[in-house]
Parts: structure tokens; sequence; C-alpha cells
């Protein structure tokens, strides 16, 4: 049996769950595709709520290990470089998502996959 789903819901919803980034780098950016995830039987934006939280967690992992070279006591080599990669990272972060939230309100029937990440759920 065919299902059909809003296709305005669920462009709100999978752009959602990816905006989400914006909101807070803490427990607010994973909590809204978390959410979303659990309250929506669509499965395009099930898909949409996992590729988020994934997301978030390559970013979370990425700037801890970024964090770290921060701190590492040769400042001018590797402390200087870990500025760099966190401005670059951020700058990244910022357009694929940016990318994601357009590939959803073009393409709502088909989920973002973003590039580069490592797919835990």
């Amino acid at each position: 049996m065919q299902t059909s789903f809003d296709s305005d819901k669920r462009k709100f919803l999978s752009a959602l769950c990816h905006v989400a980034i914006f909101f807070n780098a803490l427990f607010v950016s994973i909590g809204v595709p978390i959410v979303v995830n659990l309250i929506s039987d669509d499965p395009v934006v099930k898909e949409s709520a996992k590729e988020s939280i994934n997301f978030h967690i390559n970013v979370w992992v990425l700037a801890l290990i970024i964090g770290v070279i921060l701190f590492i006591p040769n400042f001018l080599t590797f402390g200087f470089l870990g500025w760099i990669v966190l401005g670059v990272g951020y700058f990244l972060q910022c357009v694929v998502t940016v990318l994601a939230v357009l590939h959803c309100l073009t393409q709502p029937d088909e989920p973002y996959r973003y590039p580069f990440i490592v797919r835990i759920f």
C-alpha cells in the first residue's frame, strides 16, 4: 500500500533537521533531528534526520580533534595550523549545511547525503 506524504511538511521537517546545527552547538542541534526522527512517519524525513544526526556527531568529533591540536605545546606550528583548520572546517560546515537545506527544498523526495562523513546510524 502506497502512502502519500505532504510535500511541504516533508520539505520543512527535512530542512529543519539540517539547519538545526545553527541553533546551538550542543544538545539542541542534535535534539531537533532526534525528535523529528521519533515523531515523523515519513521515510524521507527519517533518513534526513539520521543523516543530520550523523553529520552533527562528525562535526563534534572533528571539533574535539582540532581542539586538541590547538593546545599542543608547540603553538607556532600545530597550534596555528589548528586555528586555520578550525576556520576552514567551520566554513565547510556552513557550506554543506546550506547545500543540504537547498537540496531538501528543491528535491524533497530524496534525502541529502553529506559528503565525507562517517555514518554511524
